[in-house]
């Protein structure tokens, strides 16, 4: 009898292997202004009907392995994840310097900021396992920028994620614009970012009744939900596991909340 239920448990145990999720990941090129970009798309294969899409930007440091991690995490949750690719052709750099050029440069570029973030949008929209009507977009950094922007240009998202992203305070038509739920994540000891860009930039959008959950967490810095982000030498950059977790259920909870609406 006991021989028995070992083959039963084994059998069943099996068969949930054979249809256990799989995280199917590759990359993807698209063209913005005649320009190649290579974004990197992860999702489980298991899943064949349409499910909620979300656009992930990475850092200055360009869309590394960092980024494709975090898209794989939303993957194993049930999305369909995008890592755009700002910088084209899969740039990514270790060095402080060159990361930061890249950042600033396309920053004062807003039409070709603005360009790049809606053609990332569009390649995960039309992802034949996306439901288009569905759709978030989260960052990094100069990610969590960029997902503001989008916001403001009216982007047809159900919500933004901005995990210590720099603050970009919008004009009150811009605010008008927001269709989507802001949840923004922000060190409270953040050295890069002025208590009056913080307050400005809540006001703006509080004035003009958008739906924003802003959590600042006391004692955490810029980049903290990186692990080993104090390697990069550059001061004012630490880890903080408490705040990349609590961060991170934000997250989640905003997702469930307006993806069943």
């Amino acid at each position: 009898m006991r021989l028995q239920w070992i083959l039963a448990a084994t059998v069943t145990l099996l068969g949930t292997a054979s249809v256990r999720a799989e995280v199917k990941t590759e990359t993807v090129e698209y063209k913005v202004d005649g320009k190649t970009y290579k974004g990197f798309i992860a999702h489980d294969d298991a899943v064949k009907d349409k499910r909620p899409g979300v656009l992930i930007v990475h850092e200055i440091w360009g869309l590394n392995d960092y980024v494709k991690d975090r898209a794989k995490q939303l993957a194993a949750l049930g999305y369909v994840a995008f890592a755009g690719d700002l910088f084209g052709d899969g740039v990514v750099t270790v060095h402080p310097q060159e990361a930061m050029k890249m950042g600033t440069e396309l920053r004062k570029n807003k039409e070709a900021w603005l360009a790049r973030a809606k053609a990332s949008l569009k390649v995960l929209a039309d992802h034949e396992r996306v439901d288009p009507k569905r759709l978030a977009a989260i960052g990094y950094c100069f990610g969590g920028s960029t997902a503001q922007v989008l916001a403001y240009d009216g982007a047809p998202l159900s919500a933004i994620a901005s995990f210590h992203g720099s603050l970009v305070v919008p004009t009150a038509e811009q605010a008008k614009a927001v269709k989507c739920k802001m949840l923004i994540c922000h060190g409270a000891d953040d050295t890069f970012i002025k208590k009056e860009t913080v307050d400005e930039f809540q006001k703006v959008l509080k004035d003009n009744k958008v739906d924003l959950q802003f959590e600042s967490y006391p004692g955490v810095l810029h980049s903290f939900t990186v692990p080993g982000a104090e390697k990069a030498g550059i001061p004012g950059l630490k880890y903080d596991e408490k705040a990349d977790k609590q961060s991170w259920e934000s997250m989640k909870k905003v997702f469930e909340e307006v993806f069943k609406k």
